[in-house]
């Protein structure tokens, strides 16, 4: 991906959906011809010369000093997530930045498989960056059955999200979905410009889905790290449960996430009768 055009792109973004009103401007002309700040507003916020700040959203962000992006960010507004994605296109931008990050592994180590293996109780996958399931446990199979069921491998998130009409009825909230998985992958596309497998998948998605196209072009993104899930699955109707993302540290780029209900509640009891569901059949003594 052109880092200098995703630069552009993401601060002009940024700087459109803020108002003088909410940037704390109480003197500024009525009469504008842009939405949001403009460059020179942007500029005084953030402490540097409208020159300056130009040359930063044309899309040089080479050699940016720390304290230059935390005051863009202060200007801007930048959540947390926002503020880590535009580190990381800094990052990518510098010379150390230009060559390719080490890809994720593409399998999970024999103790991740184990721990999997364990985890009998709550469903758990492990994920790399670009959304493809790596692995997962048979309550993860069973709970994402429609995702696995797609001939496509490997399984991948976004491209069920927006390439399989199942995936609306699937997901209860698939709007919320569909822009977490966009802004999660654009969090992706910061981290490795270079990954090429991501590249194919967004150019992938971008030409057969209208829906992702519009979302990508928004470049939101987001940290995904705990949340709730709501799923109106096949066989146990709808469900709600809690999910907890953790980063594998010794193996970057791929994340465990395990799902869980709270003890007793009628989601816990759903999730009990799924796992029955899922269990195989034992062969009856003597044959």
């Amino acid at each position: 991906m052109d880092n200098r055009a995703e630069v552009k792109a993401f601060l002009t973004s940024r700087r459109a959906r803020i108002t003088p009103e909410q940037a704390g401007l109480v003197s500024f002309s009525r009469n504008r011809r842009v939405p949001g700040l403009r460059r020179s507003e942007v500029a005084d916020l953030a402490g540097v010369s409208v020159e300056y700040y130009a040359q930063l959203e044309r899309g040089n962000l080479a050699g940016v000093s720390g304290s230059v992006l935390d005051a863009l960010a202060r200007a801007l507004q930048l959540d947390e997530a926002e503020q880590a994605h535009l580190a990381d296109l800094a990052r990518a931008a510098g010379p150390a930045g230009r060559g390719r990050r080490k890809p994720a592994a593409g399998q999970i180590r024999p103790s991740v498989a184990r721990l999997l293996e364990l985890m009998t109780a709550i469903p758990a996958l492990v994920n790399n960056g670009r959304g493809d399931v790596l692995a997962a446990n048979p309550l993860a199979r069973a709970l994402y059955a429609p995702m696995f069921d797609d001939p496509a491998r490997p399984a991948n998130h976004a491209r069920f999200a927006f390439l399989n009409p199942l995936a609306r009825d699937f997901w209860v909230d698939w709007e919320r979905i569909a822009a977490d998985t966009v802004s999660m992958m654009r969090t992706e596309a910061g981290r490795d410009p270079y990954d090429r497998d991501l590249t194919d998948l967004v150019g992938e998605l971008c030409t057969r889905s209208e829906d992702f196209r519009t979302r990508w072009a928004a470049h939101d993104v987001r940290l995904h790290r705990t949340g709730v899930k709501q799923f109106r699955h096949p066989v146990v109707g709808e469900i709600t449960l809690s999910y907890e993302a953790m980063p594998l540290t010794a193996d970057p780029g791929l994340t465990l996430i395990a799902l869980s209900a709270p003890a007793g509640s009628a989601d816990d009891d759903a999730l009990r009768l799924l796992a029955s569901w899922a269990a195989p059949v034992s062969p009856r003594p003597g044959r």
